[in-house]
């Protein structure tokens, strides 16, 4: 059955400004690094992003390696485009990286030029498109330097083969040079991607700062922290999640001390009305400077539970104290 989006896919999302840009990007935003490539159930991913879509999620995330098989979600999503979404195109933020390792050899990851165009002509190929809305820097190269990188992003938006250009994963003092190079050059920086969440905390040492001060927005990835922040490991390790497997989750992770941690904060969360991954979710959308998180899903009803922590996103002082208090 042809897939037409519903009428009223923008009643309900908020949307935020990235920094000092004209970009508005919905507070939720849907991310392919897990659940989208060539292992998983193709119609699971498709049905996931058309309710995405169909409740104001504008802005999906992927990038070269996301699969597996790396490459696999970028390939996925440009048949779920061509089935459902061509007619939207101008409707959605598409985004994709670089920087991590793709293929052998000693162009196929880091920061150089060769590299970074590259990989976005292949991205493109997969996903049969155009230009893509954001290229990011993955991450930043200690070997390259960072004119070169910086130098490879304003080309492919004069290239017309993204618009915007974007970081993850720079330090503070990084993001200061990342985004003063980018500045000369005539193409800002719209946004960074760093990991955040109340389990990672390091952006609140600088980066933010800086990312207000350079007018640049912050999409945080694993505000979840790979599934910690949700209900799922409150009573043990269950089978099938991400700990069992041991992926990018390991069981010794789950300590005594985080199972304390999480229960404490769900028991919050209940008093507020939420569940643990809507309340997470919320606590980081509480900062203006938070111009959208980035979840995954692995079901539609995953999703649409995410998606209720915009019902309620104001915490009154005690119960940021508690928070914290909780997270030391």
């Amino acid at each position: 059955m042809k897939y037409q989006a519903s009428d009223k896919r923008y009643k309900d999302m908020v949307y935020r400004r990235s920094g000092k840009s004209g970009i508005l990007i919905p507070a939720i935003s849907l991310g392919l690094w897990h659940n989208f490539g060539g292992i998983d159930d193709f119609e699971n991913g498709r049905a996931i992003i058309r309710q995405a879509f169909d409740s104001g999620i504008t802005h999906f995330d992927l990038a070269n390696n996301y699969g597996p098989p790396p490459g696999s979600a970028e390939i996925n999503f440009g048949k779920i485009l061509d089935l459902d979404f061509r007619a939207y195109r101008d409707e959605m933020l598409i985004s994709t990286k670089a920087g991590y390792l793709m293929w052998d050899g000693p162009y196929g990851e880091w920061g150089s030029r060769k590299y970074l165009i590259s990989s976005l002509d292949q991205s493109l190929k997969r996903m049969k498109l155009d230009y893509v809305d954001i290229f990011y820097s993955h991450r930043p190269d200690p070997n390259t330097p960072m004119e070169e990188t910086m130098m490879a992003l304003d080309q492919v938006v004069r290239q017309g083969k993204a618009l915007y250009a974007g970081i993850s994963n720079y330090s503070a003092q990084q993001t200061i040079e990342a985004t003063e190079i980018l500045s000369s050059l005539g193409t800002p920086c719209l946004i960074h991607q760093p990991k955040y969440s109340m389990f990672e905390r390091w952006v609140e040492g600088g980066l933010l700062d800086v990312l207000h001060e350079k007018g640049v927005g912050c999409i945080p990835f694993s505000p979840l922290a790979q599934g910690m922040l949700t209900d799922r490991y409150l009573k043990g390790i269950p089978e099938g999640s991400r700990a069992s497997r041991g992926e990018f989750l390991k069981k010794e992770q789950i300590t005594p001390a985080y199972l304390s941690k999480i229960t404490e904060l769900n028991k919050l969360a209940m008093e507020r009305g939420q569940k643990l991954a809507q309340m997470a979710l919320a606590w980081l959308l509480k900062d203006e400077r938070i111009s959208s998180v980035l979840i995954g899903a692995s079901s539609v009803k995953q999703l649409e539970d995410n998606l209720l922590s915009l019902k309620n996103l104001e915490f009154s002082n005690e119960e940021l104290n508690r928070i914290e208090e909780i997270l030391k």
